[in-house]
């Protein structure tokens, strides 16, 4: 299966190629969360790994995580890195532990290396003393929330069924009202075919996010998104994209159609599930293992892992893991059919999660490839129309 099995990293270092180092590290300081999100790659899909994880990680662990990342920093003379608290819900973790947490990244790099410190949580536990840590360590803010309640509701839900939209509005005032906006880094929304977009984006906009990440549900070839229609999810993301590329004024930045319309314009991305850059993210488990990104627990048991941790191992040692190798390779990844693409170079093949079927792995097309070419091409050609008519009116 590739990459595990066909990759050889050995023959590719002997070609000259070099992998990038790491500069995003995904700390899951909490393992357990406080909702039960039906669509949750940890808890609801093909990877049940987070039973054996402590529930959150300990002080040994943060301080041993810290002096790795300040050695592979170090190393590589990288002079920013950004770390971000994640879960789980990492809020469950306490204000103490958050403190910690940042007290000790810090200490570790010394002042030759920024590090920017952010946290992904579904903003049930913030409060004004969560609030108070997060702004004393400039900790930015993501939240997860997927529309209106009735949208929100309908997947996002404590475990006795209730739903989470009053408890993220709260925190979202919280922040709103208690002056934190400065450390409010947006709002994460996963894609619902039954929810109206055009409500969606109102309702988000409703807070004033200065992004949106507007994500596919985790779906892949051996478990794929139901669905009738050719490309619903393009029909669906192409009504988000007209709503706000129509504003007359810039609203806020919705990243996965600013990363399309960079590569369009001839940059590059800063992103994973979108173009070719190389990946440079791993993931820190609560026990200490360093893993690839967690979105690949919802493919198989075990798809996350690369065998090292942070007590035995140098983050080094995760680069020439051929899962990491992969994702770094760029066009070289890519099936046969995504490279002969008109838009490989902006696609860059789909998000690797939405690439897998069981048996072969990962060189597949996105299981999202109608979807991904129709919006591509939609925005695109609405880039292109627009630069024209700049052009013609031009002096």
């Amino acid at each position: 299966m590739w990459p595990g099995d066909l990759l050889d990293v050995t023959a590719l270092l002997g070609s000259g190629w070099r992998p990038a180092p790491i500069r995003q590290f995904v700390l899951k300081i909490h393992s357990r969360c406080n909702l039960a999100c039906n669509y949750c790659y940890v808890y609801h899909h093909a990877d049940s790994s987070w039973r054996r994880q402590p529930p959150r990680m300990d002080s040994r662990t943060v301080e041993r995580t810290a002096d790795r990342i300040a050695e592979h920093a170090h190393t590589h003379a990288i002079r920013n890195i950004h770390v971000v608290l994640h879960g789980g819900e990492p809020l469950l973790a306490g204000a103490e532990f958050v403190d910690l947490v940042a007290t000790t990244m810090r200490r570790a790099v010394g002042n030759a290396v920024t590090v920017s410190l952010a946290v992904q949580t579904n903003g049930v536990l913030l409060d004004p003393a969560m609030l108070d840590t997060l702004a004393k360590h400039d900790i930015r803010i993501g939240l997860s929330l997927d529309g209106p309640a009735d949208a929100n509701d309908r997947h996002r839900r404590f475990a006795d069924g209730r739903g989470s939209h009053a408890a993220v509005d709260r925190a979202l005032r919280l922040i709103q009202d208690q002056g934190y906006q400065h450390l409010f880094g947006g709002l994460l929304c996963t894609v619902d075919l039954t929810a109206d977009p055009r409500e969606v984006y109102a309702e988000l906009l409703r807070y004033e996010p200065p992004a949106i990440d507007v994500l596919l549900p985790h779906a892949n070839w051996s478990a794929p998104p139901r669905h009738a229609k050719a490309a619903p999810y393009a029909d669906w993301l192409i009504a988000f994209f007209e709503r706000w590329y129509s504003a007359p004024r810039l609203e806020t930045t919705v990243r996965l159609f600013v990363e399309i319309i960079k590569i369009v314009l001839g940059g590059s991305s800063s992103t994973e599930s979108i173009g070719l850059s190389p990946v440079q993210l791993v993931v820190v488990e609560t026990d200490g293992s360093l893993e690839q990104v967690d979105t690949l627990k919802s493919t198989y048991q075990g798809a996350a892992a690369t065998g090292r941790n942070v007590f035995d191992h140098a983050i080094d040692e995760v680069l020439t893991h051929p899962g990491i190798a992969a994702r770094q390779l760029g066009l070289a990844a890519l099936a046969d059919k995504c490279v002969a693409c008109e838009v490989r170079d902006i696609c860059g093949g789909g998000y690797y999660p939405h690439r897998y079927r069981e048996g072969s792995g990962f060189r597949n097309p996105s299981v999202y490839c109608p979807d991904l070419m129709k919006l591509i091409t939609h925005i695109q050609d609405r880039v292109e129309a627009d630069l024209e008519k700049m052009r013609k009116t031009t002096p």
